[in-house]
Order: structure tokens, then sequence, then C-alpha cells
């Protein structure tokens, strides 16, 4: 959690509310709309007029956006005339108040050392980047809930009631449960091996919806609204060869094979290589592109040489096209292009076999929820009533 630190400074002679904190362009933005907010070079903070109760303000201003550290703002009391016991009692009032919002507590050093822990287990067993980060997110999440009590301190109770009173009243996804549920296990499993029963915590039962696929029209009109050369191929490559987010943004120029017209996926999901075809369009604008950008490792750079393009930039490039393309379909992501790869394929009379192979599927029974979203195959199904 993001965090911010509240004092009482002089500045021109006059007293001043100080922020500071990292730099982070969400909390700029929010700072700057507080009025008679300036930045001091020289403090390296950002200074507003005092209030007359500035804590309550200042909470409210960050909530769910960054935890206030106010105890060096509260230690002077503006108003002589308040008793010191009713101010302190305020105080500590606020800072429950903070306590009680679970996206705000600051975790213990206990707390984040077993996080780390964690977190290079994972690193040290090879687990994919987006893994890593979505378990590490989820464990923070379950060590905040669970505040104050440390990690060697819960039951399986604990493990219920974050169920009950966190994910449940949020209304977050059956993913969001079974992210946490998973990530939940592996903690215990290698840190607290005797404290906890993972085998007690229950999973949601699984959901079974549709994939998103857009028409060939609206892919189309997708990826002519792009203007920029680096995102047009990369949408490109995610549609054109149905890669996941992941693949695309681990490509290096030498995956690329023009002899036998080839990309390599290497390492993707389940630690597997596959080779998937690349046309000769698509060879074309990958070679122009080369040409002008002369990336350095991996084949989409981010803005340091070198450095990978982020997955966050890509989503937004893909929802910028998407919007510009006027597209009303709700619930479309990038991933979204990779539901169409597959649907199109099918619908163009690619046996599922060589389709689960492309995709890079472990089961089949992933690739078959394709057969019930092809077009062509509903289009060709005769309702009972036209007989009537």
């Amino acid at each position: 959690m993001k965090k911010i630190i509240a004092s009482r400074v002089i500045h021109d002679g006059e007293e001043r509310i100080c922020l500071k904190f990292p730099y982070d362009a969400e909390l700029i933005t929010i700072v700057k709309q507080i009025e008679g907010i300036r930045w001091s070079a020289q403090m390296k903070a950002w200074h507003f007029p005092d209030k007359k109760n500035p804590v309550p303000f200042l909470i409210e201003r960050f909530r769910g956006h960054a935890f206030v550290d106010i105890s060096l703002l509260v230690k002077k009391i503006p108003d002589k005339s308040v008793p010191k016991t009713k101010v302190e009692n305020i105080n500590k009032a606020i800072v429950a108040d903070q306590k009680n919002d679970k996206e705000n507590i600051i975790l213990s050093d206990t707390a984040i050392k077993d996080i780390e822990k964690f977190r290079k287990w994972m690193e040290a067993g090879r687990y994919p980047e987006t893994t890593i980060k979505t378990y590490v997110g989820m464990i923070t999440a379950f060590l905040k809930f669970v505040s104050p009590k440390e990690a060697g301190e819960c039951t399986s109770e604990d493990l219920v009631r974050i169920v009950d009173e966190y994910i449940m009243p949020r209304g977050l996804s059956h993913s969001y449960q079974n992210q946490m549920v998973s990530a939940v296990k592996k903690f215990y499993g290698r840190l607290y091996k005797s404290v906890i029963d993972p085998g007690e915590i229950s999973r949601p039962r699984p959901q079974h919806r549709l994939p998103n696929v857009l028409s060939k029209d609206e892919v189309k009109r997708i990826l002519e609204s792009v203007r920029n050369e680096k995102h047009k191929v990369m949408l490109s490559l995610v549609y054109g060869c149905g890669l996941r987010r992941s693949e695309v943004l681990e490509l290096t120029p030498g995956d690329i094979d023009r002899d036998r017209k080839l990309i390599c996926i290497r390492q993707s999901k389940g630690y597997k290589d596959r080779l998937v075809p690349l046309s000769d369009r698509l060879i074309k604008m990958v070679d122009e592109y080369l040409l002008h950008y002369k990336p350095d490792g991996y084949l989409f750079e981010g803005q340091a040489r070198g450095s990978r393009y982020s997955p966050e930039s890509l989503e937004k490039v893909f929802r910028t096209a998407y919007e510009k393309a006027g597209i009303s379909k709700k619930d479309i992501t990038l991933h979204g292009l990779r539901h169409s790869y597959a649907t199109h394929l099918l619908e163009a009379g690619t046996d599922l076999r060589y389709i689960q192979a492309l995709l890079g599927h472990k089961s089949s029974r992933t690739t078959e929820i394709y057969t019930h979203v092809t077009m062509q195959s509903i289009e060709k199904i005769r309702s009972p009533f036209d007989d009537l």
C-alpha cells in the first residue's frame, strides 16, 4: 500500500501541512486538487496551508489510494482550549478508522519478510512472472485481512473468514477466490507446514462462461484504428498467432523463423515451447518494424533500452484501439484477440487438435469451449419452431 507522511512545517513564515511520498503519478494527481497546494524543491515535498482539523481531511482525501501516516501531524495540538485527552481520543479513533480499512493496513516486518520469502521461493521455482505477481498479491491481501495477527498465528477459521467477510461482500469473482485458495495453500505449504490445514479451505464451484469473441470485421477495425507501428505489430501478432499477452512481450527478434514461416514461443504456460505459423503479411510487418525500431533484446521494448514492454501498457493499447474502433461489445480484453483467433480457425475448418497445439493448451477440454461459440455452426442449426 502506498504511504504518505504528513507533518507540520513553517514555510516562508507560514504554518503549513507537509506531504511526503515517493514519486507516484496517481497520488500527485490527487494532491494537486488540494486548495493552496505547492511543491517545495528544497523540502522535496508538497505543502498547503494548515487547516483547523487536517487529519480527517487527509484520510478522506486519500482513502483507498494511500495510507496517511499522521504520527508527526498529531504530536502538536493546534487548539490549546481542547483538552489533551480529547485530542488523543480523536487521534486514536482516526488511526483506528484507517486500520479498519483493510487495504490501508501497513504490514508488520514479520509479514513483509514472510511475503519476500514466498516470492523468492516462487522465483527459484521458475514460476511465471504473472503467477508470482498474482500469488504475492493474494498473500498480501490475506495478511492485511488477518492483521494484527501474524501468519504463524492463523488458523483454518481465518481462511474461511476471508471468504465470508472479504471476498463475498466485495463481490469478487470465482477466479479471485480460487487464486486466493491456491496462493494460501502454497504459502502455508511452504512456510508454515504444521500451522494450518489447507485441506479445510473450500473452492467455489467452477463457472462455465463462453469466451468473448470478435468478428473478423471487428478485429480489422481495431487493427486499422492503430497508427503507431509498434502497437499495430503487437496487436497483429496477438490475433494473427493467437498469443497470450505474456508470450508476445517475451518475444525476441531471434524467435522469428522467416525460412519456415514460424514463430517460436519459448517456455510459455506450463514451461512448454511451441511453434506457431507466421503469415507472409505478418513477417513483412515484423521486418519493417525491426528496420525502424532496431530493438536490443526483447522484440518489443519499453521506454528504457533493452527493457520489456509492460503488460499494462499493452492492455491500454488494445483498450484505446477498441474504443477508437467504436465497438460496442462489453467485457472484451486483449485476450479476446486470442479467443477470436481460435474461433476463426475453427470456423474455417481447422481441426480442433491443431488448434489445441497452436494455442498451447494442455487439455483438449480447454480448446473444446470454442466449439460453442463458432457462428457458422450456430447459424446452420435450424429451430424446430420453423417446422411448425
